[in-house]
């Protein structure tokens, strides 16, 4: 060894470098056996299995769903004393309340006892070249006015266009789809009348269906001008003219 090497080494600068190899060595040696990659205690091996065979649940699996808590609950005590305490929401049973009866279904009722009390007849189509019209009997002494006895007509042209057609589509070749069409194809005729009571109105339905023809009558909800359930509308048709005029032909024109 030079002098110069031997210079360096000193018995200060060994035990330094000892002190320092035997930290790190002791450092790295305590925490691998904390981790029990050297020396695994029982309690330590005890807890790592039970990690691994009972995983931790999440709290939120504890709660029910369907409880409303305005608080954090006392778990220790039943659901009654949490309500009592404040902790816990009441819950509330929905009270059934009576609903008022509708307008609508009794003039519905109505109107089914006007139809029971007149049951439609077979309808007749007449001779297949005669001319097919609708007519529209409104009652004048209700006091609508022209708006309102245009939009009950149209209530009423509609009421038995639908009656026919249903009955068409069931059966194409029926007395019913063979009226609907010629009644189309010849330029759809209404007319317009007028009566001046409702016993009257009635009394047309029933003399109408007796006689085979297609016929509705038009209840007015009474939301606007007239009272609720009022008969405003009879719709005669379509079908053949000489069955409607039988009906219809000695009214006045509206």
């Amino acid at each position: 060894m030079s002098d110069k090497s031997a210079a360096l080494v000193t018995p200060a600068s060994v035990l330094l470098s000892t002190s320092i190899v035997a930290f790190l060595s002791g450092f790295m040696f305590g925490m691998y056996s904390i981790r029990g990659y050297f020396f695994v205690s029982p309690s330590l091996e005890s807890a790592r299995r039970s990690n691994i065979t009972d995983p931790i649940e999440s709290d939120e699996s504890d709660i029910d769903d369907d409880t409303i808590l305005d608080h954090a609950p006392n778990w220790a005590n039943g659901e009654e004393a949490d309500v009592r305490d404040g902790l816990r929401a009441r819950k509330q049973e929905k009270k059934k309340t009576k609903k008022a009866p509708k307008i609508e279904e009794e003039e519905e009722d109505e109107a089914d006892k006007a139809s029971r009390a007149h049951p439609q007849q077979p309808i007749a189509d007449g001779p297949a070249n005669e001319e097919c019209k609708l007519v529209l009997v409104v009652r004048t002494d209700l006091g609508m006015t022209k708006g309102k006895i245009a939009a009950q007509c149209s209530h009423a042209t509609l009421a038995c266009y639908k009656t026919l057609s249903r009955a068409a589509s069931r059966n194409p070749s029926s007395p019913e789809a063979r009226l609907l069409q010629r009644w189309e194809r010849r330029g759809q005729a209404k007319i317009a009348v007028q009566i001046k009571s409702q016993d009257e109105l009635l009394e047309l339905l029933g003399k109408a269906r007796s006689l085979g023809i297609t016929s509705e009558v038009i209840q007015d909800a009474g939301r606007t001008q007239i009272d609720p359930g009022s008969l405003t509308v009879l719709g005669v048709g379509p079908a053949p003219k000489s069955l409607v005029d039988k009906v219809t032909g000695g009214l006045k024109l509206l």
